[in-house]
């Protein structure tokens, strides 16, 4: 193919992106007309309107109603009673996955978490389509260390009697010290329904041709972003965040507009559940067959999506940092996680995003966090820092991307020491990178090793592949 060929071609490309989203925008636009004027025999009963605000307009003093909208949410509210325990149901995880969401046609990949099998194949789990209430889980896997190229299996919740959709928008893959690979995700009603629900399922021939998955079961209410960590007694500690009330997001896109913020505090859905409003861990001592919930650490000062992670210090304390909408908190338990202490701001500054924080085979611990000194709250400068002291200091700092909008770091260390964290970029149009490194290369914030790979493509999208984005 010439070059100008190539060009003209991914013009084209550009185009049909472009075209694409502009679709998008219009049937949702529309699907908010009808949902909210004209209703339908399927849809949620319908929502009124209190008195319009009156202003004046014009310079002749006329009235006009001020068109910010206040429904009635009680309305709302006795929708989602009425359809609360579908997100109670079993979902299937689905090996025929439509077409529709693969990467070379869905434009959006988001991290969700990776990892390694015995029989050295890299499983990938990645959201797709939006990151609301259409949210979708995507698991695929590679046996040659090579991109996944295809999703092998899809966590799709489907819809609710009333058109509102199911999210998959929280979720990982964990690789069990026995070998079997375990699925958690979240099931909710919208995007946020104020419940959520922790799944988990298991595969236990994640090495063979046709890995099976068993049927999930729900363990605890909330999201489970991370991995498990596994304490010294074999005690499983998996963290689980039970968003706050002010985390209510239904259908996401289609309400942005509307009070919601007066939804979250006059509703009455699952109120025997706010004592639980924080990051919680449940705790296994069957290996995963059953889970109970232990304490639960309240932050006090700006919650928003938590994404706990949790480190069994040297002295058998626990130490969790929690993801804050103006960085990381800290927070520790001298119980095995029965009780915990307030979070507090840690002594840096960073973005409100997911970090990456784990126990490396040497007893050192790993953080990967966005480390911008210039602009702290922007995501990216993606850096590795290594603690020799169980998180009492921070050394090193081996920076894995320099560029804007990368976030959602997750990953693992192979048995030879290397390495690997998977991150998303952009998103929207964007790619799945994977990082390796060893941890002297993360004290010395260079390659010493002379192992390091940064930006090797996991999942691309068909943009990120053709590099128009």
């Amino acid at each position: 193919m010439r070059r100008s060929d190539e060009r003209g071609f991914n013009d084209i490309a550009v185009a049909c992106i472009r075209f694409r989203a502009t679709t998008h925008r219009l049937i949702a636009l529309t699907y908010l007309v009808l949902y909210f004027v004209h209703g339908s025999r399927h849809s949620p009963p319908s929502i009124r309107y209190r008195k319009h605000n009156w202003r004046d307009h014009g310079s002749a003093g006329r009235k006009q109603p001020n068109m910010s909208r206040q429904p009635d949410w009680r309305l709302y509210e006795s929708y989602i009673h009425s359809v609360e325990h579908f997100a109670l149901r079993p979902p299937r995880i689905d090996p025929d996955v439509p077409l529709n969401y693969h990467p070379e046609v869905d434009d959006y990949t988001m991290s969700s978490g990776m990892a390694r099998t015995p029989g050295g194949r890299r499983w990938l789990a990645w959201f797709g389509n939006a990151d609301n209430s259409q949210t979708v889980m995507l698991l695929g896997f590679s046996d040659d260390d090579g991109p996944v190229t295809e999703p092998h299996f899809i966590i799709d919740p489907g819809f609710v009697p009333g058109g509102l959709h199911m999210s998959a928008v929280v979720g990982n893959l964990w690789c069990a010290p026995d070998g079997r690979l375990f699925c958690f995700f979240m099931q909710s009603v919208g995007h946020f329904d104020g419940r959520g629900g922790t799944w988990q399922s298991v595969c236990e021939n994640p090495d063979t041709d046709e890995p099976a998955w068993s049927t999930p079961e729900r363990i605890w209410h909330g999201a489970a972003l991370n991995k498990p960590t596994v304490l010294s007694d074999d005690t499983w500690l998996l963290p689980v965040a039970l968003w706050g009330r002010n985390m209510f997001r239904l259908e996401d896109r289609h309400t942005r507009n509307i009070a919601l913020s007066e939804f979250c505090q006059v509703n009455g859905l699952f109120t025997e559940l706010d004592e639980r409003r924080g990051s919680n861990v449940l705790a296994s001592r069957d290996h995963g067959r059953h889970w109970e919930p232990r304490g639960t650490a309240v932050n006090p000062h700006k919650p928003i999506f938590d994404e706990p992670m949790v480190l069994e210090r040297g002295d058998g304390s626990l130490l969790m940092y929690i993801r804050d909408r103006e960085g990381m908190l800290a927070s520790e338990s001298h119980d095995q996680g029965w009780t915990w202490s307030t979070p507090q701001h840690l002594p840096w500054q960073c973005a409100s995003a997911r970090f990456l924080l784990r126990r490396l085979r040497s007893g050192a611990a790993l953080l990967v966090r966005h480390a911008n000194a210039d602009e702290p709250a922007v995501r990216s400068h993606m850096t590795a820092f290594i603690s020799r002291d169980d998180g009492g200091c921070w050394e090193g700092g081996l920076l894995l991307d320099e560029r804007d909008r990368i976030s959602y770091p997750d990953g693992y260390q192979e048995d030879d020491g290397l390495i690997r964290v998977q991150y998303d970029r952009l998103r929207e149009c964007g790619e799945i990178l994977m990082a390796s490194f060893t941890e002297e290369d993360a004290l010395a914030g260079r390659d010493v090793s002379g192992r390091i790979v940064l930006r090797q493509p996991l999942v691309q999208s068909r943009s990120a592949r053709l590099g128009l984005t």
